[in-house]
């Protein structure tokens, strides 16, 4: 029979029952739940650890590291060095593949996030919107570039926008997403990455413990990652909600604060509480012991100096004092005695002077200590040796209850070499800013993780040796920090907050900490209305913070409150080329192209050669139909960046407007050479190869589409246009059914099943089908036209020419709905109105070939013989040539048909008639014949 599991707690009061005291309990304790199996897969345990800073918590949770691989167990440590939970994943996927065990799946997927957001980040400025089939101008809104976080209740706008505003942000981002992405995992590695990551974990998780007896995930310092990583753990503890965590995973945390009862009150079976104090007397006596430190007189003062503090403690047990004449210092405190109880001079020196960093290695010890260099590796060692340094990595890292009080020390003994030792070290982390900047361009420079961590560590030092001088600097650098997201926003914030204390500087302290306030109230929106509220900024400052809170604005589909910041920092600095290039942007997802491409235009006056104020302009020009121009602006952006797949496909979308269809196929070639799972490129390509009549491989690019993308309702309708047009109409409508089970309100779906459902004669159907899509979107112009014509084969002319005229009005100058409605005037018998609408039809497009097909039968219905015949070639000889939407021919098959039987009637009729020049009219009378006769409408598009 397997033994019954004692609770952490009970072995602990075992332990000490049987007269065992101290912190070997919780180590005894923590082995002794190791050695027993787990109960079953639902039994798992938490461990937290919590106690004030230098009571020794991260040197437990080591210890205990260590005691769980002498059991043979995978382990993996995790404290304030990651920001999110994807960064705390990936450090425990770094830890157990050093202990040989990969999580390859984890791993894969891991990158893919880091891709996949950089994509989002770089599409959400340049890429072209997803466009439905038949959407007209209406077509799925993009994702800006600070919503990529926008998840309703976690992203960085809740407690600033409303329930529905968030939803519907949300999703304006998911659709975009998945227009860019392969598929919805992509889409929520962008946007939810925990949903992805965590199911694989956990089932990486399950696949390792069947080979091992244990697993233990130990969170330090959780009192700083706990807000971001304590929801995700207590799903993951209590909750199947990404998976079953196996039995044998053990989670260890530690924290300054014990456990939030509001969250994990009710968790108390699989939770061990574990308070940390300092050291009972009987425990410093045996530490102090265990070095040497016998002398009565020398223990008493260690322990009055220490309040029994292991880092303290441990720290003078270190010097091994053996003198008893400094016991007489009530001041002095336990760091000011270590210092005077080391023997060595130059250690001494060095224990102080290398306080001064956040962190050392081996170029920063060697910038803070004047020693021969065959004294930096013996000197390095040692001190890293030391009870109050802590690794981190391959950095080094002074405990804050040992490195606060030799900062004061040197500030209050020195005020001006505290300053001036400030600056060297500021000046030492410029010099390497600016060697790391020979690499980078302007604008890389805050995407750049090393660049940001050599400039954050000089505002560091900057505001320790001049905090009235630096701290503008260091609060404008906080507003750039804002634009690059919640996490580094913190960082800085947290480097104020620690720069405030250390220099006894309470004014930086207070902006860190409002700054941090506001990040958790409300995200970067909320940080930069309390920099910009308070901060003092110069114009250009002030300009910065608006146009930032535009971008976020922007990012959360809010694009009219946008453009008021974008305004605002243009008022304030008319010289800013990111407010012009946001403003443009915002301008663009608001439908006004024009204002845009002005805005883009004045952006690139300012910054020229940018590629993306290229690449936006060109695509902006593109949707206004200047095609020239968008070309112009397209083939200058890839000259500068040339491996951009979305320059690639925007030029050749612009390319096979222009008609030139071998340039646009080899842009769009490029495209999909740069990127082979770019959707939009797949689509465009797919338009131009039904261009060309390929129809066999226009279908094959959007099979493509889909398989890459198979939850996007937009490639569902383009698919099914395609297949309509082919005359496969049961797999069009299975396309279409397709895309409305995605998305219910998707109007396009309804209006291309609706077509397609006339064209196989389903009118109720259809009918239903259309008036659906335009209660969806009343302006929805081709669905409008899609009904009229439903209407007008039903004999509904009124009804058609009602739809027709709201088409018109929404639609003033567009050729097809004037030839339309022209069409709806003929079936109402106002055959003067009709004649006038599609003459100007082909005034506005000449090439236009249905406008002529209408035209000629309502001319041949006039007794207009000869212009019928005319107009009836002219559409013939376009149907041959060029290359026309396939559900207007469809649609128009019959009507056609009917003309061309009427002329080939008429003109038989002329030949019998007296005088008549048989030979002349035998020609025609041919090409009508072979005309009404050939299956033309299975051929064009």
């Amino acid at each position: 029979m397997r033994p019954t599991r004692p609770s952490m707690q009970e072995l602990i009061r075992q332990r000490r029952r049987a007269g065992f005291v101290g912190r070997s309990d919780e180590r005894a304790a923590f082995r002794q739940n190791l050695d027993l199996p787990p109960e079953d897969e639902r039994h798992r345990f938490l461990f937290h650890v919590h106690g004030q800073a230098g009571v020794g918590k991260t040197f437990l949770v080591r210890e205990l590291e260590q005691l769980a691989r002498e059991k043979g167990a995978l382990t993996a440590y995790v404290d304030e060095r990651v920001g999110s939970v994807p960064e705390a994943m990936a450090a425990i996927s770094r830890e157990f593949a050093g202990q040989g065990q990969k999580f390859k799946e984890l791993e894969r997927l891991l990158a893919a996030h880091r891709e996949r957001r950089h994509e989002a980040e770089t599409a959400a400025l340049v890429d072209p919107e997803p466009e439905g089939p038949s959407a007209g101008g209406s077509a799925i809104a993009r994702a800006g570039l600070v919503g990529l976080g926008l998840v309703p209740g976690v992203g960085a706008f809740t407690g600033v926008l409303d329930a529905d505003q968030l939803a519907r942000g949300a999703d304006r981002v998911r659709a975009g997403l998945s227009a860019r992405f392969r598929n919805q995992e992509d889409v929520q590695l962008v946007l939810s990455p925990e949903r992805v990551l965590t199911p694989v974990l956990l089932t990486e998780l399950s696949d390792a413990a069947s080979d091992l007896p244990w697993i233990v995930l130990f969170f330090d310092t959780y009192e700083r990652t706990g807000p971001f990583l304590d929801g995700w753990l207590h799903d993951v503890m209590t909750s199947d909600r990404y998976g079953t965590l196996p039995g044998h995973v053990v989670v260890v945390t530690a924290g300054r604060r014990p456990f939030d009862t509001a969250r994990w009150g009710a968790c108390s079976d699989l939770m061990t509480d574990l308070p940390l104090g300092p050291f009972t007397e009987e425990e410093a006596r045996g530490l102090l012991a265990s070095k040497g430190v016998v002398d009565r007189p020398v223990v008493e003062e260690v322990l009055r100096l220490t309040g029994g503090l292991p880092v303290l403690v441990s720290t003078l047990a270190e010097a091994r004092p053996v003198d008893p004449d400094d016991v007489g210092d009530p001041s002095a405190s336990a760091v000011e005695r270590f210092l005077k109880w080391e023997q060595d001079p130059v250690r001494q020196a060095v224990a102080l002077v290398c306080a001064l960093p956040r962190w050392l290695d081996a170029d920063v010890f060697r910038a803070v200590v004047d020693c021969a260099d065959e004294e930096v590796d013996a000197l390095l060692t040692w001190l890293r040796g030391m009870p109050f340094v802590s690794e981190r990595g391959e950095k080094a890292q002074y405990h804050d209850v040992v490195r606060g009080p030799m900062l004061r020390l040197q500030r209050l003994r020195s005020p001006r070499g505290w300053a001036e030792r400030h600056a060297r070290l500021a000046e030492t982390f410029e010099r390497w800013r600016v060697e790391a900047e020979t690499d980078l361009a302007s604008d890389e420079l805050w995407v750049d993780e090393g660049w940001r961590e050599l400039r954050l560590t000089e505002s560091y030092h900057l505001l320790c040796a001049k905090p009235r001088v630096a701290l503008p600097v260091v609060l404008r650098d906080t507003v750039d920090a804002c634009g690059e997201g919640d996490v580094v926003a913190r960082q800085w914030a947290q480097a104020l907050v620690q720069a405030g204390e250390d220099a006894g500087a309470e004014a930086i302290g207070a902006w860190g900490r409002d700054v941090l306030e506001a990040i958790e109230r409300g995200g970067v929106l909320e940080a930069l209305g309390v920099l910009l509220a308070r901060g003092g900024f110069d114009t250009r400052g002030q300009a910065v913070a608006c146009q930032l809170r535009g971008v976020e604005l922007g990012g959360a589909g809010r694009h009219a409150r946008a453009l008021i910041e974008f305004d605002r920092a243009l008022a304030l600095d008319p010289g800013l080329a990111a407010a012009y290039h946001g403003r443009g942007y915002a301008r663009a997802q608001e439908g006004d192209y024009a204002a845009a491409v002005a805005d883009l235009s004045r952006a690139d006056e300012l910054a020229p050669g940018k590629a993306t104020t290229l690449m936006l302009r060109g695509e902006y020009q593109r949707l206004l139909g200047d095609y020239e121009a968008s070309v112009r602006d397209l083939d200058q952006a890839i000259g500068i960046h040339g491996t951009r797949a979305f320059a690639w496909a925007s030029r050749g979308a612009a390319k096979h407007s222009l008609g030139e269809l071998d340039a646009a196929a080899a842009d769009l070639d490029r495209a999909l050479e740069l990127d082979p799972e770019y959707v939009w490129a797949w689509v465009r390509r797919a338009r131009v190869r039904r261009s060309r009549r390929d129809h066999a491989r226009r279908l094959s690019d959007l099979d493509r589409a889909v398989a890459l993308s198979p939850d996007s309702p937009w490639l569902y309708c383009e698919r099914g246009d395609a297949l309509t047009a082919s005359r496969r109409f049961e797999e069009a409508i299975a396309d279409f059914d397709r895309a409305i089970e995605l998305d219910d309100e998707y109007a396009s779906a309804y209006a291309s099943r609706g077509a397609c459902r006339a064209t196989m004669g389903h009118h109720g159907e259809a009918l239903t089908d259309l008036d659906r899509s335009l209660e969806l979107a009343p302006d929805y112009g081709w669905a409008l036209c899609q009904r009229a014509m439903l209407h007008l084969q039903l004999g509904h002319g009124d009804s058609a020419l009602a739809d027709l005229d709201r088409a018109k009005q929404q639609q003033p100058l567009d050729a097809r709905v004037l030839a339309w409605r022209g069409r709806a005037l003929d079936a109402v018998e106002r055959f003067e109105e009709a004649r006038t609408e599609l003459s100007r039809a082909l005034e506005l497009s000449p090439d236009y070939a249905m406008a002529y097909g209408y035209r000629g039968a309502l001319l041949l219905k006039q007794g207009l013989l000869a212009e019928a015949l005319a107009d009836t070639a002219h559409f013939l000889a376009l149907v041959a040539s060029q290359p026309m939407n396939p559900m207007d021919v469809i649609r128009m098959e019959a009507p056609v048909r009917g003309l061309l039987d009427q002329l080939v009637e008429l003109v038989e009729r002329l030949r019998h008639l007296p005088g008549a020049d048989a030979t002349a009219l035998d020609p025609v009378l041919a090409q009508l014949t072979t005309a009404r006769e050939m299956p033309w409408s299975q051929s064009v598009e």
